[in-house]
């Protein structure tokens, strides 16, 4: 079996209202998506999605007649193309896809078989008053959720605290609770400073007090010294990673003894082939893996392979934050959308590969050049 051709479509839902991220100062009113199709002499095609593909373009030659199970050839060629150009990593969803198909097994199998499922914890996205964040927790109660992740960034760390002591006050302990701080990283128009060590341990305590499972990007993400630090000072578990670049990063990460639970997501770094060996060396350290999702339906459904396959984490991102940020807008190219359970769980099915279906016709009608 040979790659034959990749073909990389992008795509543009519009809709209004718009959706007003709480780590981005500019609201959305369109959600991109990059679809990226390899396809074989078997008849056989994987599909991935996540960044733009930028630098890929011209460098088709560089898998198109091999092996499409070749992964780890693939993986070293997509590492060199992310430090020289962008990040292709959809490439590497792509294959693991096929590569199930070909096999006739799960994704979730092939990477371990570890379990079929992983419980999801709702990741809101909004900044919403003490009163409707409280509604809102009782909401996803109400769906089966038993945890829930809610966005700090209102302008005074205060705020952000009152709008967690609303939650904590209407649903006790009946949700398992956590908090991102948004202080790894900014968007180009969004100059203004990361929390200090001092500012992040004062925030701890209070969420110590509310009993938070973990405080995600309280620091800047190169502030590995302060990371450390921070750890050693607070009880609360120390989260970050998402939008790390390199892999090696992720093991100075672990082996300076900076956070408690690492976030990388395959969509945006190493694939699923690069974050085996980071869910594996968190798992030889003791620490929590539990990848950031925070794209479309195909790389949360990537992410949840990896985790349930291989991982044991306690829970998976499920970004979901009704009505601004619905299943219908967040998975618009998927047949059905990635959805959990009653309970609370992502169930993985037995379909060879990642296991989902195009919505080809809403994708031809939101192609963009």
């Amino acid at each position: 079996m040979q790659i034959t051709a990749i073909e990389i479509t992008h795509h543009r839902l519009s809709f209004t209202p718009p959706f007003r991220a709480s780590w981005d100062s500019a609201p959305r009113h369109h959600w991109d998506s990059t679809i990226v199709r390899v396809h074989t002499d078997a008849g056989i095609s994987g599909i991935g999605s996540g960044d733009l593909m930028l630098g890929f373009a011209g460098h088709e030659h560089l898998f198109v007649g091999r092996d499409p199970l070749a992964i780890e050839r693939h993986f070293r060629t997509l590492n060199h193309l992310a430090f020289h150009y962008g990040r292709c990593w959809p490439l590497d969803l792509a294959l693991w896809d096929l590569a199930g198909k070909a096999a006739g097994l799960a994704c979730w199998k092939l990477l371990g078989g570890l379990a079929d499922r992983v419980r999801a914890y709702a990741s809101s996205g909004t900044l919403r008053d003490p009163g409707a964040m409280a509604e809102a927790a009782e909401r996803y109660l109400a769906a089966g959720y038993r945890a829930l992740k809610i966005r700090f960034q209102r302008g005074d760390w205060r705020d952000d605290i009152r709008a967690l002591e609303a939650v904590r006050a209407r649903i006790g302990d009946r949700l398992e609770l956590m908090v991102d701080c948004n202080q790894g990283w900014r968007l180009p128009q969004d100059t203004y400073a990361p929390w200090s060590l001092k500012d992040a341990v004062t925030v701890a305590r209070q969420l110590e007090r509310l009993g938070v499972y973990w405080m995600e990007e309280p620091l800047h993400r190169g502030d590995r010294a302060g990371m450390r630090r921070l750890r050693e000072m607070v009880d609360v578990r120390v989260a970050g990673g998402e939008m790390t670049r390199e892999l090696y990063e992720f093991r100075d990460l672990i082996s300076e003894g900076c956070l408690d639970v690492l976030q990388p997501d395959a969509a945006l770094v190493g694939g699923i082939t690069g974050l085996r060996r980071v869910a594996l060396m968190a798992q030889e350290h003791n620490l929590v893996f539990t990848p950031h999702t925070w794209g479309n339906g195909i790389g949360l459904i990537a992410n949840a392979h990896l985790t349930a396959g291989l991982a044991d984490a306690p829970y998976l991102e499920f970004p979901f934050d009704p009505p601004e940020w619905d299943l219908d807008r967040r998975d618009y190219m998927l047949a059905a959308p990635c959805a959990v359970d009653a309970q609370g769980w992502i169930v993985l099915s037995e379909a060879p590969g990642l296991g989902f279906t195009l919505d080809e016709q809403r994708l031809a009608a939101t192609r963009i050049a």
